[in-house]
């Protein structure tokens, strides 16, 4: 018989119960209830206990952590959902990102993400997604309308960031957009900026909508009226802000240059600039500039934008997606907020100043 005493033990697989039972001299459900702590364990001996608990040891055995799930009925992993391009890193998935994995090691989750194609087919298969083998699930930014929701489990919890429309059942977390978006303008036309370019996400986008609706009412407010093509949509992304600008740009040759640009996102900002430079314009000497969200891309380039908490939605998002698993577990009728909405504020940056005091051409 081996002794506590014997060295760790290598083997070709991890070790299972039944490995820890032959080597205590014990069967393998005696070894489950006292490595477990099974009731049934108090029937075994002290000194059978021990020789479990040495075995264990010598064979490196570690509870499977899969098997105790599926026995206990939950996992302790947590899903995200979203889109990813190919093409460009997603600045805003990385900052709400991080803070989701933060919260979830402090919750003791794992996390699983999965990359949708696009929101339209990659509704259908979020089913799919939550037949088990998570807890609950997080959908990040979801272009999803009342038809494609429809898809939507009802036995799984889920909880979403920036949702484009109410999902039912969905605990839905947020900023303030369009007060982030009025604040940015409000600011440019304080420094004297008459003519503001505000290149956009996506028409179908509800963000999007929302920072078109903060542009106007500034400009409403102070008796300003934007001209009409001076709002333009693209995507969320850094090459959508290059082409986007680049094509209104040909389109306004000859024209007055824009005194100031908003754009929808700190991505389509940053497409922005290298448009802007690539013709020789300095910003913001020439054109001054702002963007959306706060990510590391901005920061490191010292845009002024506006910052949405990205990081603080990704914490809060968790801990209400645990506390719906729990209430769900618990068979709790504690009935979840429908939305959770998060201030923004503006941060001062080296891309904005007052207006040059003559005006430019668009070459």
């Amino acid at each position: 018989m081996n002794t506590s005493s014997s060295p760790p033990r290598r083997m070709r697989h991890a070790a299972t119960l039944a490995d820890v039972g032959r080597e205590a001299g014990v069967s393998a459900m005696a070894a489950s209830a006292v490595l477990n702590g099974a009731r049934t364990s108090a029937r075994i001996s002290e000194e059978a206990r021990q020789r479990i608990l040495a075995a264990a040891e010598r064979l490196r055995y570690r509870p499977n952590a899969t098997a105790r799930a599926l026995a206990e009925g939950r996992m302790n992993t947590i899903g995200v959902a979203t889109t990813l391009s190919r093409n460009e890193l997603n600045q805003y998935f990385l900052e709400v990102f991080n803070g989701v994995i933060e919260a979830a090691a402090e919750e003791g989750q794992n996390t699983t993400v999965y990359a949708l194609p696009d929101w339209r087919d990659g509704a259908k298969r979020i089913p799919a997604i939550c037949d088990g083998r998570i807890d609950g699930l997080i959908l990040l930014a979801p272009l999803l309308d009342r038809e494609a929701a429809q898809h939507l489990p009802e036995h799984t919890p889920l909880v979403s960031i920036h949702a484009n429309c109410e999902l039912p059942g969905v605990t839905n977390l947020e900023s303030e957009e369009e007060s982030g978006a009025h604040a940015a303008v409000k600011q440019m036309l304080s420094l004297g900026h008459q003519r503001i370019l505000h290149v956009g996400g996506p028409i179908e986008s509800l963000g999007a909508a929302r920072r078109v609706t903060g542009y106007r009412r500034a400009h409403a407010e102070l008796g300003i009226k934007p001209a009409a093509d001076h709002v333009i949509h693209g995507d969320f992304t850094v090459e959508s802000g290059r082409r986007t600008l680049e094509h209104w740009l040909r389109r306004h040759a000859g024209e007055p240059l824009p005194q100031a640009l908003f754009a929808g996102s700190d991505a389509i900002a940053l497409g922005c600039l290298e448009t802007l430079r690539a013709r020789g314009l300095r910003v913001p000497d020439d054109i001054s500039l702002m963007g959306f969200d706060d990510t590391l891309l901005a920061r490191s380039a010292h845009l002024a934008t506006v910052r949405q908490p990205l990081r603080e939605l990704g914490h809060r998002a968790v801990r209400m997606l645990v506390w719906r698993i729990d209430a769900k577990w618990r068979g709790s009728n504690d009935i979840a907020p429908t939305s959770i909405v998060l201030p923004t504020e503006l941060v001062p940056g080296a891309t904005l100043a007052p207006p040059r005091t003559t005006p430019l051409t668009i070459a």
